[in-house]
């Protein structure tokens, strides 16, 4: 295992990068100090909103109005042109040299922009298919983001005499056919970390298309694989906010803890909540390589933050974190020609595999199974029609609910769901259903979308508040 650390800064942080620069970067380091670190980085706030979709909302960035074959997919670049520029001269007074900065994107976006015009042009003649076009298109409509980014945090780091340097690994102009591990060996070979710092675009361009294996999640996925391939000590992400025992918005500042060590099974249990430490694709390399994660709050710099590791387990039994996501649906199922059907559920589970349906959640019975799933899943009116269609004699419901999950590494607490139980009853909330295995590292209350914020409060008090106080 190598000396160095490769680091990944998000987007709302890139965002700040004078206070990212003097926090993170540099902090109270100087001269050798400064290197054996890599930075892996992501294209700075609301800018891949502007260039895909927008990640809450679904509001079409460029490439929704490409794929919609809406004209207006010009006025969209123009706004994430606009953007960009304003971004640059955010960061003139840092050390930026906005003339320099501005010619690197513009040249970007042109070129973009007459690929783009040319792919509608063809369209138009109706022997193009959106199949051969929209994955490539939503490929280096992504990939300026981060070349922005990261261009411009190596010129800054350069002006304040870090000898930063910029590896792009977007492929700009790249005819060359490579797997993801060859684009990311060839980018840094050569490469002295101990004097030189990489400045690294969190999107990299390969044969298969980082795209459409991890979508907005790429960023991470290039982290981890950096990691991996040169060896790191320990891999570093540094985001906006420590991880928590709960949203501290939601539980109050002064009621939450810093979750200090925890394990990559955990981990695995918040990507599921959509409270992702990182992508759980992304983890998976640096846990059987060994290589810890740690969270770091990146305006709170002297603060340890969390260490993911392999085989944590905390010593005393206590809760790690109350989260959860209030966007489910239940699938209900009840059949009475069910019980003692073998093969039954394999079935059911079949036309949730067939459309992509990932389900977060199950409680089973004699003659009821239910499947809680995203109810952004884009086939889910497919999916239920074809459950009813191949269990005729079965009733079939679907129902909007929240999940509370409980998580930690160990949480052998005795009474625990006797205490949950009357913490919830006591403050007037009803437990739809239950989801909890052997192992007790993440016990799922299923509740009504109405009571999801306020179950979170009442199980957070329960078993960190209190638990604190005593």
């Amino acid at each position: 295992m190598g000396i160095h650390t490769v680091e990944k800064i998000g987007g709302t942080s890139m965002s700040r990068f004078g206070e990212v620069m003097n926090n993170v970067i540099v902090g109270k380091r100087s001269g050798a100090e400064l290197y054996n670190r890599i930075f892996v980085v992501s294209a700075y706030s609301g800018i891949t909103n502007l260039l895909l979709e927008d990640k809450k909302n679904g509001a079409p960035g460029v490439y929704g109005y490409i794929a919609a074959g809406n004209a207006h997919w010009t006025d969209a670049m123009d706004k994430v042109r606009a953007k960009m520029l304003e971004y640059n001269r955010s960061f003139a007074d840092i050390g930026l040299n906005v003339e320099e900065a501005d010619k690197f994107i513009n040249d970007r976006l042109d070129g973009i922009t007459a690929c783009l015009q040319n792919i509608v042009n063809l369209r138009t003649f109706g022997h193009f298919h959106p199949s051969d076009y929209l994955p490539a298109t939503r490929e280096f409509l992504a990939a300026v983001g981060e070349a922005h980014s990261a261009y411009n945090s190596a010129m800054i780091l350069k002006a304040n005499g870090i000898n930063a340097r910029f590896v792009d690994l977007s492929g700009w102009k790249s005819t060359k056919s490579q797997t993801l591990n060859q684009a990311i060996e060839d980018a840094f070979d050569g490469i002295d970390f101990s004097i030189e710092m990489p400045i690294v675009t969190g999107y990299v361009k390969f044969d298969g298309g980082i795209m459409k294996g991890f979508d907005r999640g790429y960023s991470e996925i290039t982290f981890s694989k950096i990691a991996v391939i040169t060896g790191a000590a320990e891999g570093i992400i540094h985001k906006e906010f420590h991880l928590s025992t709960g949203d501290p918005k939601l539980m109050g500042v002064d009621n939450v803890q810093i979750i200090g060590n925890t394990n990559f099974d955990i981990a695995d249990q918040l990507s599921d909540m959509g409270m992702e430490a990182i992508h759980s694709k992304a983890a998976k390399e640096m846990e059987y390589k060994d290589i810890p994660i740690r969270v770091k709050n990146a305006f709170d710099p002297e603060h340890p933050g969390t260490l993911i590791s392999r085989d944590y387990v905390s010593p005393q039994p206590r809760v790690e974190m109350i989260c959860g996501r209030n966007d489910m649906i239940a699938i209900e199922v009840y059949d009475p020609d069910m019980v003692g059907e073998s093969g039954y559920d394999y079935r059911l589970t079949k036309h949730l595999s067939d459309t992509g349906i990932n389900y977060i959640a199950k409680t089973t019975n004699a003659n009821t199974i239910t499947h809680f799933v995203p109810e952004k899943s884009k086939q889910l009116d497919v999916c239920l029609n074809a459950v009813k269609a191949d269990f005729p004699s079965a009733n079939v419901k679907s129902g909007k609910v929240g999940i509370v999950s409980v998580i930690g590494t160990n949480m052998r607490i005795p009474g625990f769901l006797a205490r949950a139980a009357q913490a919830l009853y006591d403050a007037g909330i009803n437990v739809l259903a239950l989801d909890q295995t052997l192992r007790q590292v993440n016990i799922q209350f299923v509740v009504e979308r109405d009571d999801f914020e306020k179950a979170q409060k009442v199980l957070h008090h329960e078993f960190v508040e209190k638990t604190v106080k005593a």
